[in-house]
């Protein structure tokens, strides 16, 4: 076996041990229902087999006494489920499609089986939400993947929903304090950012601030757009499934392999090239250029059975930021200060401050009198 397979071989071992440890904590969807004959009465023992359609997966049930059954953290995707008895015809369910922090219900009548026959019933309808689980907030993959988004940053999609306000521009503390944070801040139905809770997958999704609980990079963005599948923020009338904080619960569901092998790649590029002058810059257009690349695949290792999912995202971005400062003057820098009349005299330098006095970006704006100019720049950010 060369090293590359046995490398795959390990990272693919790796991966499976990860989703197994996951799966127990995704937040997905819950299924239950009923299984009944055409008279009304409930139908125990009957098997019912949820299937899976992009991976395979089947989960089999069994109904109890009163013909009940249920499938609690269902992961998200399209679903085929079906009802079947000894005695009686089998009953299939086909384009059903789960979200996260959705539960939904089937009902099944089972009919008396004279021939051999199957009932095939394509739910296409809107299902009535009869639990306290609520999926208004939904952002779904296709607004995840091809809604327009400034920084492929997908958390700015919690705006599509009602009572959501981004106003991280407003917000107060630099870099260092105990309230500053590189992600974005949301305050939904009027309550603080750090009522909100974030999960991934069923894990926590955490910032590094205190005041802000969204996560967030470097770049102040959220990346990874090609690894989320969808995203659903649940507010104000929630039920106890959720809880440590009060405020809106997001709960993140990424992309996994399915049994079709698919993968993307891509480049997105911005610059300065037709920006116009800053009023403040002086000189040339401040420098901007930002480079997002990078691509996700995902497929099957053995189908129906393994599945493996990767995704990279790079960000790179030089920009020029414009700045505005108070700067000794030329004629103080040489030592040269006006006195009470505003006449300018020669009071000299200290050999001691010299040295600090280069530190001062040098005048290239309006003099503002008493020794002192201003400055405009625009050093670049990495």
């Amino acid at each position: 076996m060369t090293l590359a397979a046995k490398l795959y071989r390990i990272f693919a071992l790796v991966t499976f041990a990860g989703a197994l440890t996951a799966q127990a904590q995704i937040v997905g969807a819950n299924l239950s229902g009923s299984v009944h004959d055409a008279s009304g009465a409930s139908v125990a023992g009957a098997t019912v087999v949820v299937r899976q359609a992009e991976t395979g997966a089947t989960r089999t049930l069994a109904t109890d006494s009163e013909g009940r059954f249920f499938a609690p953290s269902v992961p998200v995707g399209p679903y085929t489920v079906s009802a079947a008895h000894e005695g009686f015809e089998t009953q299939q369910q086909t384009g059903i499609t789960l979200t996260v922090g959705q539960s939904l219900q089937l009902n099944f009548v089972l009919g008396l089986a004279t021939v051999q026959q199957q009932v095939v019933v394509v739910d296409s309808g809107e299902t009535v939400n009869i639990t306290t689980q609520q999926t208004a907030g939904l952002i779904d993959e296709r607004q995840v993947k091809e809604l327009p988004l400034n920084g492929r940053s997908y958390d700015e999609l919690l705006t599509l929903n009602p009572a959501t306000v981004n106003y991280t521009n407003e917000r107060s503390g630099g870099i260092g304090s105990s309230n500053s944070s590189v992600g974005n801040m949301f305050a939904v139905s009027g309550r603080r950012p750090q009522d909100n809770l974030f999960l991934l997958n069923g894990i926590e999704y955490t910032g590094s601030s205190l005041i802000n609980v969204t996560p967030g990079g470097t770049s102040g963005q959220l990346l990874g757009v090609d690894a989320v599948r969808e995203f659903n923020v649940a507010s104000d009338t929630y039920g106890a499934t959720y809880g440590k904080r009060d405020g809106a619960q997001v709960s993140i569901v990424t992309s996994s392999g399915t049994n079709h092998l698919r993968g993307t790649a891509f480049e997105f590029i911005r610059n300065s090239a037709l920006d116009a002058r800053n009023y403040f810059d002086q000189g040339a257009i401040p420098e901007f250029q930002r480079n997002q690349f990078g691509g996700s695949l995902g497929g099957p290792i053995r189908a129906n059975k393994l599945f493996l999912f990767g995704n990279y995202e790079g960000f790179r971005q030089n920009w020029g930021l414009s700045a505005v400062t108070l700067v000794p003057d030329n004629e103080a820098r040489l030592g040269y200060l006006p006195n009470s009349a505003g006449v300018e005299q020669k009071v000299g330098v200290n050999a001691a401050v010299a040295p600090l006095l280069a530190l001062w970006p040098v005048q290239n704006g309006p003099e503002l009198g008493g020794g002192i100019a201003e400055a405009f720049s625009h050093p670049p950010q990495h």
